[in-house]
């Protein structure tokens, strides 16, 4: 199989194979079909890598069912072994990992070094130390005893989107401490640091088949793991309309279990008396990091109306400006987005507020270069039924409104259909619980935004998905609970 050859942090020259990771093993895709591969950076190509057609999906799905056979058998503690050293491995070629991300991605190096690595190894590692810790219950019955057995559901698949590695290692191990065999398919956009990944899958030491990962068109890749009969769980993160998608697919086949982390439109909530330098960095940091381009994105800021100009003032300082440029370079503090299709999405929200005589704050334009770089921007004084303050916009584009009283924040926090993320600043502590207690969404920060921990759920409510990745609840959604009975006989 073919391999691409990139230059990476320092210079350092990387090299990528292109074919699917299938048995172990990197192989061509049916009939030879291809995908380009982007630097939005720099709007030129990085790479040509295989794009899975419906037939080798089915040759995947035949690896890990030959697979599961023995792997559901082997000692707990071979697979948390297992993830340990992966965790190792991804550590000592962290500076490779970040670098293919960045290329390809936008994300800055660093971003990618300090913040995804950390939580894929973290990720690993935490539910390594679970892999031999999943028991069941032993419960009295009136005809004799019975006991429960959490078991892996068998050959699972999991989609990841473009945004961010880490989305990759909250599926992997999870999926893999609990027993499963998995089917992971990266994005078309992102898919060279997961080829990269696959390297060390097979160096750490995993059997063929138990992890394969595919390159490859949702529309083609995507829909046949969703519509796969011998598929009998998919994890998907991405947007809202992608999700139903997979929904209705699993309904139309065999009934796989599915969970789904989808879009999000987080509400920041300021009160006068936070801390008025700490929340003004985490809501600059909630709207502009990675160009907003997360689920989790603080995008709607709510601040008291006694502190709203100073706030304005002070956000505006903080994030107006911004050095674009080579992710790659310690001196850029802002890279591209994703594509071109995606900055021009982004620019066409920015002049819908503007056509409506929002107040524009900063930002509003695209910035000079051949790559695909968006300007900060913010709009104050939004009304709630705006489209700024109601659709995903997933860049740096951050709606901004008054409030007056507690009561007011929260109707104005939950009136969404998405329920992901959210923040809220403040100093009184009483006030803290009750505001994170009303607000609907599956994760709420107190004084700072962001921060995934390996050891708490992350997902979302409404329309934001269901099921959980990280923290001991999301390996509910890969085992499945088998009751066994025995009667006693006289």
């Amino acid at each position: 199989m073919t391999s691409v050859t990139l230059k990476g942090i320092e210079g350092r020259e990387i090299t990528v194979q292109t074919g699917l990771f299938i048995n172990n093993e990197y192989v061509t895709a049916t009939n030879g079909a291809t995908l380009e591969v982007e630097n939005p950076s720099t709007a030129t190509r990085l790479a040509t890598v295989a794009a899975a057609q419906s037939e080798d999906i089915d040759r995947a799905v035949q690896s890990s069912e030959k697979a599961f056979g023995s792997w559901k058998k082997v000692d707990p503690t071979v697979r948390r072994d297992l993830l340990n050293k992966l965790a190792d491995l991804i550590e000592r070629d962290a500076p490779i990992i970040a670098s293919l991300e960045a290329l390809e991605s936008g994300m800055l190096y660093r971003n990618c070094l300090a913040s995804n690595i950390p939580v894929a190894t973290g990720n690993l590692r935490y539910f390594a130390g679970w892999a031999d810790k999943i028991d069941g219950l032993s419960l009295p019955i009136p005809q004799g005893v019975a006991y429960t057995r959490r078991e892996p559901i068998g050959v699972c698949a999991a989609i990841v989107p473009w945004n961010t590695s880490m989305i990759f290692f909250w599926k992997l191990s999870v999926a893999i401490a609990a027993g499963n065999t998995l089917i992971m398919k990266t994005s078309e956009q992102t898919p060279l640091w997961g080829q990269k990944v696959a390297e060390l899958i097979k160096e750490a030491g995993f059997p063929p088949g138990v992890i394969n990962i595919l390159t490859g068109f949702g529309n083609i890749a995507g829909q046949a793991l969703s519509e796969h009969p011998r598929i009998r769980k998919i994890a998907f993160t991405g947007s809202t309309a992608t999700g139903r998608k997979i929904m209705q697919a699993a309904a139309r086949t065999n009934l796989k279990k599915v969970t789904l982390e989808l879009g999000g439109k987080g509400p920041t909530i300021i009160f006068d008396d936070a801390n008025f330098d700490n929340a003004v960095f985490w809501a600059t940091l909630g709207i502009t990091h990675s160009n907003a381009q997360l689920c989790l994105a603080g995008s709607r800021i709510y601040v008291q109306d006694t502190i709203y100009e100073k706030f304005l003032v002070e956000f505006s300082k903080r994030s107006r400006d911004a050095v674009h440029g080579d992710p790659l370079l310690a001196d850029t503090t802002k890279g591209a987005v994703s594509s071109k299709a995606h900055l021009d999405k982004i620019l066409s929200y920015v002049e819908r507020g503007k056509a409506d005589g929002l107040r524009l704050l900063h930002g509003g334009n695209k910035l000079s270069g051949d790559g695909y770089y968006v300007a900060n921007t913010a709009f104050a004084d939004v009304d709630q039924s705006h489209a700024i303050m109601r659709e995903e916009i997933f860049g740096p584009v951050a709606g901004i409104a008054p409030f007056k009283t507690e009561e007011e924040a929260i109707e104005k926090a939950n009136d969404s259909e998405y329920g992901l993320n959210a923040a809220v600043f403040t100093n009184n502590v009483n006030r803290a619980m009750r505001v994170s207690n009303a607000i609907e969404a599956g994760t709420v920060t107190v004084n700072s935004w962001g921060r995934p921990n390996a050891n708490t759920p992350f997902g979302g409510v409404k329309q934001s998905g269901f099921g959980r990745d990280s923290g001991h609840e999301a390996l509910e959604s890969w085992l499945v609970t088998k009751t066994i009975k025995y009667a006693v006989l006289e």
